[in-house]
């Protein structure tokens, strides 16, 4: 497992870590293993729902570790005012819209090469984003993102 933002990050991040992150800055991990037998490939806590301020970082860590980036997925409801590209790296970078929760970022390296993220909210408690972002990024994991969120605490479950 890596933890990667444009400067190095302790593998726990200490509590308020969130808040310390200067803006351009991602906060992410990625399941390094090359089987990539998990259901998500790693993690993102991004700081807002602003996705211009949000999305430029985090496609820049992630051609740092993966190469250029040439899609994002994402569901419009969950970020303001998301574009249908962006320039990062001088490269353009296609945003697509989908009902996908709010709790993934599909990542389109190459022509099909897709890393799918889990997405912890802003607000989320540093232990609880610890908690999932550490169980997102297992090798062995089988659990859906919605569903982490959910057993970690960085979720509210809608009421019955």
């Amino acid at each position: 497992m890596t933890d990667s933002d444009a400067r190095p990050v302790s593998r726990h991040l200490p509590s308020g870590v969130h808040e310390a992150v200067q803006p351009g800055c991602a906060l992410l991990r990625l399941e390094t293993t090359e089987s990539r037998e998990g259901v998500l490939d790693g993690a993102w806590w991004p700081r807002s729902r602003d996705i211009a301020a949000e999305l430029p970082a985090l496609l820049s860590a992630l051609t740092g570790h993966l190469g250029p980036v040439t899609r994002v997925g994402l569901d419009t409801t969950a970020w303001e005012g998301l574009p249908t590209r962006i320039v990062v790296d001088d490269r353009v970078v296609h945003i697509d819209s989908f009902p996908l929760g709010d709790d993934t970022v599909l990542i389109t390296r190459g022509d099909q090469d897709i890393f799918s993220l889990l997405v912890v909210p802003p607000d989320t408690a540093p232990e609880a984003a610890r908690a999932a972002m550490a169980q997102a990024v297992r090798a062995d994991n089988v659990t859906q993102a919605n569903q982490i969120l959910i057993d970690t605490g960085s979720a509210q479950v809608p009421p019955e």
